[in-house]
C-alpha cells in the first residue's frame, strides 16, 4: 500500500509542478530586455474563428515571418480575449490582442495599434448597413430609418461602455436614445409609425455590433415594429440576409473584415452603405510594452 500511495503521490506532483510554474510565469512583469515571443510563448490572443481579423492576423504571421519563429494565433472569443487582456494590464504584463475600434477597451485600457508597413490588416474601415433584397417596398419605414442610420465611433462607444460596466444592452440602448434626440430624430424624420409589423436583425456578437444592434432595434421599435435580434457566426449573419431569413444586419466591417462573406453573396443583398466611419482593425498591445510599437518588433524584439 505505501508503494502505491508513494507512486500516486508521485504522479501527483507531476502534474501540479506544471500548474505552479505556469502561474508563475504568468505573473512575471513585461520585460523589456528579454524577447518578446519567449515571454507570452509566441501566442497571439484572439477571438472567434470565423472573424476577418484571424484571416488577417494568419496573414500577418506570414507576411512578417512570424511563422517562422512557431508564432501562432489563439483563438477564443471577445469575451475570453478582453478578459485575458484585463487580467495582463492589471499585473503589467506581455501580451498581444486581435484589436479593433470602436471597443471599449481602448477606452478601459492604455492600449495602442501596432505599425502595419505591410498593409495586410488595410486602412480604416468601415461598418455598412446590409439589408435583404425587396425590404425597400415590403417594409418602406424601416428601410429609410435603416438608410439614414449613421453614428461615430465615440458614439458607439457610449454604448459599450454602458454595456462592459454591467448594463443590460437594451437598457444601455435606450439610455443613448434618450439623451441623443436630435441624432435619432435624423434618422425618423418624416417617417409614418407603424403598428406589430415583424423585423428581424442578425448581427455577430461582438461588444461594438451588440452596441449598434441594440440602438437601431430600439429606435424601430419605438416606431412601432415587432423586432427580434439573434447573435449568430459571422457567415450565418451574411446568410440569414442574403436568403431573407433576416431583414437586415449592421455589422458588415468592410473592405477588409466581411470582404470575403461580401464577395459571396454579392448579388443577394442590398448595401445601403457606411453607418459608421473610421474603424481600424489590427494587432494591439499595452502602452507600457513601449518598445513594441509595430508587427515586426514581434520578430526582432
Amino acid at each position: 500500500m505505501k508503494k502505491h500511495k508513494f507512486i500516486k503521490l508521485f504522479l501527483l506532483s507531476l502534474l501540479i509542478i506544471p500548474i505552479i510554474t505556469a502561474c508563475s510565469s504568468q505573473t512575471a512583469a513585461y520585460n523589456s530586455k528579454e524577447k518578446l515571443g519567449s515571454q507570452i510563448n509566441y501566442t497571439i490572443t484572439g477571438i472567434d474563428a470565423g472573424a476577418g481579423i484571424m484571416s488577417s492576423t494568419q496573414k500577418a504571421l506570414k507576411s512578417y515571418g512570424l511563422e517562422q519563429d512557431n508564432w501562432q494565433l489563439q483563438t477564443s472569443s471577445t469575451s475570453a480575449m478582453t478578459s485575458t487582456l484585463d487580467k495582463a494590464v492589471q499585473d503589467k504584463r506581455p501580451i498581444v490582442v486581435t484589436g479593433w475600434q470602436p471597443h471599449w477597451m481602448f477606452t478601459k485600457y492604455p492600449l495602442k495599434f501596432l505599425k502595419d508597413p505591410k498593409n495586410v490588416f488595410g486602412k480604416a474601415e468601415h461598418i455598412n448597413t446590409i439589408v435583404r433584397k425587396g425590404l425597400k417596398s415590403d417594409k418602406p419605414e424601416a428601410y429609410t430609418i435603416l438608410d439614414r442610420f449613421h453614428w461615430t465611433p465615440a458614439q458607439m462607444s457610449e454604448v459599450m461602455l454602458q454595456v462592459n460596466n454591467g448594463k443590460d444592452p437594451q437598457v444601455a440602448a435606450k439610455k443613448w436614445i434618450k439623451d441623443n434626440p436630435k441624432q435619432v430624430q435624423a434618422w425618423t424624420k418624416g417617417v409614418k409609425k407603424v403598428h406589430n409589423q415583424s423585423l428581424k436583425l442578425t448581427y455577430v456578437a461582438w461588444d461594438s455590433e451588440i452596441a449598434s444592434t441594440n440602438v437601431i432595434a430600439q429606435v424601430l421599435r419605438n416606431q412601432g415594429y415587432k423586432v427580434t435580434i439573434q447573435a449568430m457566426e459571422i457567415q450565418p449573419v451574411w446568410a440569414s440576409v442574403a436568403t431573407g431569413a433576416a431583414d437586415a444586419q449592421v455589422s458588415a466591417w468592410l473592405p477588409k473584415t466581411s470582404g470575403l462573406f461580401y464577395k459571396d453573396y454579392k448579388g443577394k443583398f442590398d448595401d445601403l452603405g457606411p453607418n459608421l466611419e473610421g474603424a481600424k482593425v489590427g494587432l494591439a498591445v499595452p502602452k507600457y510594452m513601449t518598445n513594441i510599437n509595430s508587427i515586426e518588433d514581434l520578430k526582432n524584439k
